[in-house]
């Protein structure tokens, strides 16, 4: 059930990072609990104000600080079919730059900037067009997260950690190009820790969600293809992960989300194997949830939902999602029912 007040995080609810930038879009947070409260951290993106006859882009420069680059508008060397993108002269830039911020709440509802949490941003070239769609787990004390990192390198995985949001490990690249929808399980199955992630091929291959797993968060191995594409359903063209797996009485309980042809985004479920999460029980032949509602259908880049981060109470999962590319929102789901669609599919 969508909350009735959705979206619960709009673009002007945040003063972009300085005062040359704009908040264009907020997108799919990570959910945490930290300090009896409950915290998302939102990825932000950025882009500067348009000036006529132009169009300009932020950038990293050899110092990690921010610069713009602009580009004439009438240019023929510039490409600008994808709102997302812009290719000028043969490479790939991003239209906006992303951070990501982090927000709490008292009730999981009203969101609010704390002091003394700063922002999130890229740390060198392999981030130098930004950081992007952080998953968020919680193993033990401390904090693990894996996000996205781009530039003109490739998209890659990187991962930082933290028992107080304040100082941070980073791990470094622990995934190279090109990966993302990366998230760790909460827990050790066996001796070992696993990731689900998705690398990507646009010739041979896919867009497909594998796992992998490490004796000590560092070293990952032993990779495996755990889900493709379907043709012809709601999945047909992507699929990845979304946040930790949910263990239940039957098995690891993963919320994922797909794409078809027309970048049409919804989340479906996945049953894992409790001892062997690189087998699949049972599978969505349905969403879970489908844009459907107004902010969902229309915005930044529309007709999409895609979630990396919930929590769980019991039955109840909490679900925090970016809708169309702009605006982040929550619906509450049960467990049971998940399962009991997906035996339905079986």
């Amino acid at each position: 059930m969508r909350y009735a007040h959705n979206p619960i995080l709009s673009p002007e609810d945040l003063c972009p990072s300085q005062p040359s930038m704009q908040i264009e879009c907020l997108l799919n947070p990570g959910v945490f609990r930290y300090d009896g409260k409950v915290w998302m951290l939102v990825r932000v993106a950025e882009r500067p104000a348009q000036a006529e006859g132009e169009i300009s882009f932020p950038v990293l420069d050899a110092q990690n600080r921010v610069t713009v680059m602009r580009v004439p508008a009438a240019s023929p060397e510039l490409d600008l079919s994808d709102p997302r993108v812009i290719n000028y002269k043969g490479e790939d830039f991003l239209t906006t730059m992303s951070h990501l911020r982090l927000v709490s709440s008292t009730d999981g509802i009203r969101f609010r900037e704390e002091a003394g949490y700063p922002p999130l941003t890229g740390s060198d070239r392999y981030e130098a067009y930004g950081i992007e769609d952080c998953r968020v787990t919680q193993i033990g004390t401390q904090y693990y997260l894996t996000y996205t990192a781009v530039s003109a390198n490739g998209v890659a995985v990187r991962m930082r950690s933290t028992s107080n949001w304040r100082r941070f490990t980073d791990y470094g690249l622990v995934l190279p190009p090109h990966n993302k929808d990366c998230t760790l399980f909460d827990e050790k199955v066996g001796d070992l820790y696993y990731m689900l992630h998705r690398p990507s091929s646009p010739e041979i291959g896919g867009n497909y969600i594998w796992i992998a797993q490490s004796p000590d968060l560092r070293h990952w191995g032993n990779h495996r293809c755990v889900a493709r594409t379907r043709k012809g359903m709601w999945d047909s063209a992507r699929i990845g992960a979304g946040c930790a797996p949910i263990r239940t009485g039957e098995g690891w309980l993963m919320i994922y989300h797909g794409a078809d042809a027309s970048h049409r985004y919804c989340l479906g479920a996945m049953l894992l194997d409790a001892a062997d999460p690189s087998k699949v029980l049972a599978r969505s032949r349905t969403p879970v949830m489908e844009p459907e509602e107004p902010y969902e259908l229309e915005g930044f880049f529309g007709n999409v939902i895609f979630t990396n981060g919930h929590l769980v109470d019991g039955d109840r999962i909490a679900l925090y999602y970016g809708a169309s590319d702009k605006v982040i929102c929550r619906a509450d789901l049960s467990v049971g029912e998940i399962l009991e669609n997906l035996r339905k599919d079986l």
